[in-house]
């Protein structure tokens, strides 16, 4: 039925458009599909400002809801997403004199006591926080993150008024399938509110990838840290989605791009501890003044989603059908998590790409300007079915979805969208991911080595195919490749 539905909603607007362009004297609003899909986009828009004046009074845990949704790119209606992405630019900040009092609480100890010097405002400010540069009495620049004062005694009021809200709405409307947002805030906001949490987080991630040499997490001062209030290494750098910075600086954009790829298909497939908020604010990128090297700095990271074992093993699989456009296995993997019949738009929602494209295979071809606006406008057609299956799949799905869309804004705005290296290092780690889980689950020693070798030879393939479209794209491949034409033709 799903199938059915999306092929129908693709065909009706591609006719439409043939139709109206064909006969220039036809005036578009003569159509009901245009009509219709005028009138569903106002409601949507009248809906989202009032949720983001909502957002706006209520601050706190509100705001950081409203962010979340307008981090929704490719699931929820433009109109949405495009209204509470200023949320991001719009968090309260806290006073000098809040801030003050939160460190005296915490630290026992005034700023002035703690700090040769300390800056008024704020470098970022958040739902939950800000961040202040400031120098320690020892001449060691920081970070300070300070917790706005009232957030902790509010939050829980905030997610029961949530709570009631969304359960009034349902009543009216049975179809507003919304409450797998306070259930997410139930159990996401008492670790973000920890300083403490966010810390241990920096430093695992950190120990975990700590063979990526690129990347840079601030290191933590824990001496100087509470549950309100974390000191950190300072690190500035430009945001990871400014393409003009990178160009300034001499940084190559297609290798930031591929690094942040390998970074989170190590986190997802390999490791299943994903940092689950890389908005632009939170991802700087710097070229190193002695190596010459471009780092990634991950910032932020009080959001980790940790994958349980049966989850990431079907998770990887259903990537790998994804990348190879086995549909028996995309159907067979997604309704092991969840999708039932829903699974057409299920592979749609997580690859942002057509059903046509999914069944063709997503790295075959890049992501269109028509086929973008399709996945977007199909938000709001299947807003009904995309939010049964919200409900539907695993918790731990939801915030890699909200970080999918978060690496494709990003993406997109690098112009490295559906590259076929993203692709080729999401297929290494799902070949190691479930390997490993394979040998782990083999007595025979036989057979472990039997997996390491079909191992070895998958990613030998895969190191095959990328050695082959680099030399299709690299000046010295044009050359063998014409001297191979000229060598063939001498012959005949």
């Amino acid at each position: 039925m799903a199938r059915r539905a999306l092929k129908l909603a693709s065909l009706t607007a591609a006719a439409s458009g043939i139709y109206m362009y064909g006969n220039k004297f036809l005036d578009p609003n003569d159509f009901g599909i245009v009509r219709v899909g005028r009138a569903i986009a106002t409601v949507h828009l009248r809906s989202a400002e009032r949720l983001r004046e909502l957002c706006c009074s209520n601050r706190g845990t509100f705001i950081k809801v409203g962010q979340h949704l307008g981090a929704l790119d490719y699931l929820l209606p433009e109109e949405y997403t495009r209204t509470l992405k200023v949320l991001h630019s719009q968090a309260p900040q806290s006073t000098r004199q809040e801030i003050e009092q939160v460190i005296r609480e915490d630290l026992g100890k005034e700023i002035k006591e703690l700090f040769m010097s300390f800056e008024d405002t704020p470098l970022g400010a958040a739902s939950l926080a800000q961040v202040h540069k400031a120098v320690l009495q020892d001449g060691r620049t920081v970070a300070v993150k300070i917790q706005h004062p009232k957030v902790q005694a509010q939050s829980s009021k905030d997610i029961l008024l949530m709570e009631v809200l969304l359960l009034v709405v349902k009543q009216i409307f049975p179809d507003f399938e919304f409450m797998w947002l306070v259930e997410e805030a139930k159990k996401n906001l008492p670790l973000e509110l920890d300083f403490l949490h966010e810390g241990r987080n920096a430093e695992k991630v950190a120990y975990m990838l700590k063979n990526f040499d690129f990347l840079k997490v601030p290191r933590i001062y824990w001496e100087l840290s509470t549950r309100r209030v974390l000191l950190m290494e300072f690190m500035e750098g430009g945001q990871v989605n400014d393409r003009a910075y990178m160009e300034r600086n001499g940084i190559n954009v297609n290798e930031i791009s591929r690094n942040l790829g390998k970074l989170y298909s190590e986190m997802i497939f390999v490791n299943g501890f994903v940092h689950c908020d890389p908005h632009p604010g939170n991802v700087l990128v710097k070229k190193c003044p002695t190596s010459g090297k471009a780092h990634i700095i991950l910032l932020d990271h009080g959001l980790y989603q940790v994958l349980s074992e049966s989850f990431r093993m079907d998770y990887c699989r259903l990537w790998q059908a994804l990348i190879k456009a086995d549909m028996k296995r995309v159907q067979k993997y997604s309704r092991r998590l969840g999708a039932g019949d829903l699974y057409p738009l299920f592979a749609c929602m997580l690859t942002a790409r057509s059903w046509e494209s999914v069944n063709r295979g997503i790295d075959q071809s890049p992501v269109s300007a028509s086929e973008d606006m399709e996945i977007r406008s199909n938000a709001a057609a299947y807003l009904p079915q995309i939010t049964q299956l919200l409900n539907n799949v695993p918790r731990q799905m939801l915030l890699l979805l909200k970080t999918n869309d978060l690496l494709r804004g990003i993406e997109s705005a690098l112009h490295t969208r559906a590259s076929a290296s993203s692709f080729l290092n999401m297929s290494r780690c799902c070949i190691r991911a479930v390997s490993t889980y394979q040998r782990s689950k083999s007595l025979s020693l036989y057979r472990r080595a039997q997996i390491s070798l079909t191992e070895a030879l998958s990613l030998w393939q895969i190191n095959l195919y990328e050695l082959f479209l680099w030399l299709k794209g690299s000046q010295l491949g044009n050359w063998v490749i014409a001297l191979l034409r000229r060598m063939h033709h001498s012959t005949y």
